[in-house]
């Protein structure tokens, strides 16, 4: 009888050691790894100038927004509010660069302003001529239209450009500039070949109807010289032109 006491404290125990064991082996549960915050957006941002045409002396104020910045620099006028608008007196034609920046990366928006030359002086009398020469060459001679981020002429333009050859046959004494515009959207540089583009096809195009190149030459204003200074798709339609001057 006593032995099977013993028998059974021992097994007691043994079970005891196993299960205590078995709590000893059991691995503690780590605590979950905490998610770091996600980055801010990129920034963003926006700068005009109104008005964008001035003459000398005259101001132009410049007007910009972003989100996101840390940090907000103008080329020239050094660090700016994210938000806020000033007055500038440039002079001379002047491409402003705003550069907004956070952890997440860079944004940067651009205006130009140009200078138009000094007015010219009162006509006198021995003007009369070119005036009425620049009145009837604006009367008659048509500007041409472009499509987006294009120079091929279309057969509305190659209609124009018939018209315009007509008339200038008949009065071969006039001579002019073909000017090359286009709209504000993309780079300065990328403009000025564009609208170099939009100049020489419009040329090209009258030398083909029997218009002499010697009466003629091109030049490329790019986007400085819009017609209509609103952000819309009517408004760019108007400028991607080649617009025809009369020249003495």
């Amino acid at each position: 009888m006593k032995l099977r006491r013993i028998q059974w404290i021992q097994v007691v125990l043994a079970l005891a050691v196993i299960m205590a064991v078995a709590g000893c082996a059991k691995k503690k549960v780590a605590p979950p790894t905490p998610v770091p915050p996600p980055p801010p957006p990129a920034p963003t941002a926006m700068l005009t100038a109104n008005p964008n045409t001035i003459s000398a002396g005259q101001a132009s104020t410049l007007t910009w927004t972003t989100d996101f910045a840390s940090s907000v620099t103008i080329d020239g006028i050094g660090k700016v509010d994210p938000s806020g608008s000033m007055k500038v007196t440039p002079s001379e034609s002047t491409t402003y660069r705003l550069v907004a920046k956070n952890d997440t990366g860079t944004k940067e928006a651009t205006a130009r302003i140009t200078l138009t030359p000094a007015a010219a002086p009162p006509p006198t009398s021995s003007s009369t001529g070119d005036e009425s020469n620049a009145r009837l060459f604006s009367q008659n001679v048509k500007d041409i239209f472009f499509a987006y981020d294009s120079y091929d002429m279309t057969p509305q333009d190659e209609a124009v450009i018939r018209a315009d050859a007509s008339f200038l046959q008949q009065h071969p004494n006039l001579s002019f500039i073909v000017e090359g515009h286009c709209d504000e959207r993309g780079s300065i540089e990328y403009n000025l070949a564009l609208g170099e583009n939009r100049a020489q096809a419009a040329k090209q195009a009258l030398v083909q109807a029997g218009v002499s190149a010697t009466r003629m030459r091109t030049i490329s204003y790019g986007k400085e010289k819009p017609v209509c200074t609103e952000s819309t798709e009517a408004c760019w339609q108007q400028n991607r032109r080649a617009h025809f001057a009369y020249s003495k």
